[in-house]
């Protein structure tokens, strides 16, 4: 009696000695498979490559923090004019509000940002990002200096102009030496560099290294304007607290602003999985759209592997008339073609996750678009493009199972 592994040897064997035989319809058969697994893979490389990005560099906005911000997320343009007109910008005051009355949160901070220019030793950096911050915003923020030290109370007490510099600022503008302790001119303004932060990279192609931190109190005394917003960070003491800290910020600040129980909300909470969901979102979107292009293929790759089959059934009339007159059941003629389409599919599909593989990895090392192929996603797409054989594979199969042997000898050669 024959084991399990022999009952599948010889099929396996023929349908590669196929493709070896017949490489130009193999191809063609092939080709389909190849081209879906490929668009699939890519897709999920995309998306997921995406996803766990916004993760660990855009919606890491620290351990355990959320900010309060003058907007939320709003993706309807009817909507932002609404809010334009309804949400005023967040002050000082709010700010010191929410610090002085919140029970549940560990820190309150905030902080505010503009554009503007530096230049130290003959060099100017334009379009640098001048941040205003607290002092316990460092404790917040999963960037801490490299060198040097953070932004403390004292300097904002004394509105002293010092400067924490990333290091886009200090290779540009001191390249060589060390720049704590040198001076650096901030729109016109010197300031001491008392710190150089730990090198963040590059997001979605921008980097992220060309800023200034200043006390907020010396920001807020040549930025500040009617129309701009702070952004008031708030860190919870796990994660576990994170809904109720919300809830409380959003009541304190309600209650704040005198809003009625009916009346929205007037400013934006804003976490981690905020952004990741709406970045899921849009990467699912993506995903619903490129659907229909893999089972366009899917369905290409199948159409033509059920006609090579049925190609090749006509080829071995007289083998399958000759196995079934020396004892071979239905079953084994079935199970022989579905085995040989499944081995040519999988085939397929393994060139074709190799293929997106590689297009993967070229593409993530030279542009800034991020990919990730993770295992999950192979082992479907090759149980995927296995399935498809086997689907278009069965009425082939059926045919070479149903003929009569008597009727299949009688077949010319």
């Amino acid at each position: 009696m024959r084991t399990g592994l022999q009952y599948f040897r010889e099929p396996i064997f023929v349908a590669l000695e196929t493709l070896r035989t017949h490489k130009m319809r193999s191809f063609l058969m092939l080709l389909g498979i190849v081209l879906s697994v490929s668009t699939l893979i890519m897709v999920v490389a995309l998306i997921s490559g995406v996803n766990l990005y916004v993760s660990n560099r855009i919606a890491n906005l620290g351990s355990n923090v959320f900010l309060v911000l003058r907007f939320p997320i709003i993706t309807d343009m009817d909507e932002l004019v609404k809010a334009t007109r309804r949400n005023k910008p967040l002050s000082w005051d709010d700010y010191t509000y929410l610090r002085d009355n919140s029970k549940l949160a560990e820190r309150v901070g905030a902080q505010a940002k503009t554009l503007g220019r530096t230049k130290a030793n003959g060099q100017t950096v334009e379009d640098t990002t001048i941040y205003g911050v607290t002092a316990n915003i460092g404790d917040m923020k999963t960037e801490g200096p490299a060198s040097g030290r953070y932004i403390t109370d004292t300097d904002n007490e004394h509105r002293s102009f010092v400067a924490l510099i990333g290091t886009d600022i200090a290779d540009k503008l001191f390249p060589g030496t060390d720049p704590i302790g040198k001076q650096l001119d901030v729109d016109g303004r010197p300031y001491e560099v008392v710190g150089v932060g730990k090198p963040i990279g590059i997001v979605l192609g921008q980097t992220q290294d060309n800023y200034v931190y200043i006390p907020i109190q010396t920001w807020m005394k040549f930025y500040q304007t009617s129309t701009m917003s702070l952004a008031i960070n708030v860190q919870t003491r796990g994660g576990n607290w994170m809904s109720r800290s919300q809830q409380e910020a959003e009541t304190l600040l309600r209650a704040r602003r005198h809003l009625a129980p009916n009346d929205l909300d007037n400013f934006g909470i804003l976490d981690g999985g905020s952004l990741v969901g709406l970045f899921q979102r849009i990467t699912g979107a993506l995903a619903d759209s490129m659907v229909g292009i893999v089972a366009v293929f899917l369905v290409i790759g199948g159409v033509v592997i059920m006609n090579v089959m049925l190609a090749s059934v006509i080829e071995r009339t007289r083998e399958i008339g000759l196995r079934k007159s020396l004892g071979a059941r239905r079953s084994d003629i079935l199970l022989q073609f579905l085995t040989e389409t499944a081995v040519m599919s999988t085939i397929g599909g393994a060139i074709g996750v190799a293929l997106a593989y590689i297009f993967a990895l070229v593409i993530a090392a030279n542009t800034p678009v991020p990919m990730h192929v993770p295992i999950s996603a192979v082992l479907i797409a090759l149980g995927v493009s296995t399935a498809v054989g086997v689907f278009f594979g069965i009425y082939p199969a059926n045919k070479a199972a149903n003929l009569s042997p008597i009727e299949a000898l009688r077949q010319e050669i």
